[in-house]
């Protein structure tokens, strides 16, 4: 089963229909792993999607995963600090998973996902919100970032650096200026090189819930048969890495404890008209005991770890507050 919203619209969709028809998937970080759906774009109703029957989830905890204390990220986060200004690198994309059991949450019963996803849908009407469930994979979340949209009748290309965050009523500082910049200049390069034509926005705040993040727009003319290699040369970008990409892969797989999964890989979505990419960030993974939260910053000479860990708790909040929980009978 599978729900899509697409960010500023308000119809949502499921996906039905013969299985080489328009593929949604859903690829992880390390692009290892993958989740298919088949079919065309379907329109759903909130009645229809509140009475919808979801398989029971079957995945369990990760065999390696382990809760991971504010005090241990804090430490962990020192580390990366150092880790930076060692190697004179920009940024270092640092991720962290909240685990809940779902007897802990307000309610202590199962969860609503049809009533949960509707709540994530008003909380984020600029976003793109998903639910998928498989029963062994169930994930939801709702994000801004664009990895890519393509126009078929067009081919223009478009994406987003969308790096540095923020409550809304804080202002900027140089620290997420100088987070939010080698993320525009990595995209630039990328999208250079599959295009002489490249427009180019000015950098403006971009709102989602509760944060703020800085934004900078591009669209740029590119040849169809490019898109993959263009998309596979943009993930993973630094706003979910770190600059040198390659060099902050092989860091994060040394300073992160649990596998990221599909947090920070990506979900593609075709249609008839375009085909749409975007960066699995503020979502959650559903197991059979409980609901990891996933969340992530990026980690400069300048991050303080206690406002790194408020961060986290923020991003954590997207699905979080907004699950619908029914009473234990």
């Amino acid at each position: 089963m599978i729900f899509l919203k697409f960010p500023f619209q308000p119809e949502i969709f499921t996906v039905q229909g013969p299985e080489n028809e328009f593929p949604v998937k859903l690829v992880s970080f390390d692009e290892t792993e993958t989740v298919r759906f088949g079919g065309k774009l379907m329109r759903l109703s909130n009645d229809e999607i509140l009475s919808s029957t979801f398989p029971r989830v079957t995945g369990g905890p990760d065999p390696y995963f382990r809760s991971e204390s504010k005090e241990e990220y804090l430490e962990r986060v020192a580390k990366v600090i150092q880790f930076v200004r060692k190697n004179d690198i920009p940024k270092l994309v640092l991720s962290r998973q909240k685990y809940l059991q779902y007897s802990k949450l307000s309610g202590s019963g199962e969860i609503d996902f049809g009533r949960s996803f509707l709540n994530l849908c008003g909380s984020y009407p600029n976003a793109f919100v998903y639910l998928i469930n498989k029963g062994q994979h169930c994930w939801m979340g709702a994000f801004s970032e664009l990895l890519g949209r393509f126009n078929k009748k067009t081919s223009v290309f478009e994406t987003m650096s969308l790096a540095g965050t923020l409550p809304l009523e804080e202002d900027w500082t140089d620290k997420e200026t100088e987070e939010q910049r080698p993320v525009t200049l990595y995209i630039a390069e990328t999208v250079q090189k599959y295009s002489s034509e490249v427009w180019i926005s000015e950098t403006y705040d971009h709102h989602s819930g509760n944060i703020k993040h800085l934004r900078t727009d591009f669209k740029a003319k590119v040849k169809k048969d490019d898109l993959e290699a263009l998309i596979a040369e943009l993930h993973p970008t630094p706003a979910v890495c770190g600059i040198p990409k390659d060099f902050c892969q092989k860091a994060i797989a040394a300073f992160e404890k649990n596998p990221r999964s599909f947090y920070s890989g990506y979900i593609r979505v075709e249609t008839e008209s375009e085909i749409q990419y975007f960066v699995n960030l503020r979502c959650a993974r559903f197991t059979a005991s409980g609901v990891h939260l996933y969340a992530g910053g990026g980690i400069n000479a300048k991050s303080d770890p206690e406002k790194e860990w408020q961060e986290t708790e923020l991003k954590a909040g997207a699905v979080l507050n907004n699950l619908a929980v029914t009473d234990a009978t």
